[in-house]
């Protein structure tokens, strides 16, 4: 497991991110990495500080029998999600927060933005409103997209688990974890005839 470093020197804020203000104005996503189970309170301090998280949850039937049939969970456990210009202020700001572990990937000279279309896709399954569950992430696989329907549009791993059906698998590459979500197998095409 990778260790959590925060500590940086002098020389550290003296270089082009902070000074050019084309690389601090550019917006991206990066994946913020948390202490277990404290995803909500990272997201409420990141809030609290003007920020804006995006902690993606899904519905988990827990093994306890004293509790709801479904509790809310964190997509990808262990990580939230943040859209900003990262300059020297900010990545220190979101490391003060109580839970953080780090930003991917490692330190301010190593920062791994994650692709945009990744974060729409998990944005896309989450207002479908359809049933999600956690899902091994894989290398290979057949790529299809969505012919119609809410997800109409959105690409991902196409995995076959019943007759007509399957799970489409939307995965972020830099946290090395997909979540799946169930489709007709009629509704989707392979890539290289729909792309």
């Amino acid at each position: 497991m990778p260790s959590a470093d925060h500590s940086l020197s002098r020389d550290d804020f003296d270089d082009d991110r902070s000074s050019n203000p084309a690389i601090a104005s550019a917006a991206a996503w990066y994946a913020i990495w948390t202490r277990s189970h404290c995803e909500r309170l990272v997201a409420q301090q990141l809030m609290a500080k003007g920020f804006q998280p995006f902690l993606p949850e899904m519905a988990v039937r827990p093994r306890k029998s004293d509790v709801p049939p479904t509790v809310q969970r964190p997509m990808f456990p262990g990580y939230l999600f943040l859209k900003h210009s990262m300059e020297k202020r900010s990545y220190l700001e979101i490391l003060k927060a109580r839970g953080v572990v780090r930003i991917l990937e490692g330190g301010w000279h190593r920062l791994t933005p994650i692709a945009d279309e990744e974060m729409h896709a998990i944005e896309r399954v989450i207002e479908s409103g359809a049933t999600v569950q956690s899902h091994p992430y894989f290398h290979e696989g057949d790529r299809v997209r969505v012919l119609e329907g809410p997800l109409a549009g959105l690409e991902g791993l196409f995995v076959r688990d019943k007759k007509n059906r399957g799970r489409l698998v939307v995965s972020v590459k830099l946290l090395q974890t997909s979540v799946a979500i169930e489709v007709d197998d009629d509704l989707v095409m392979p890539c290289d005839k729909a792309c």
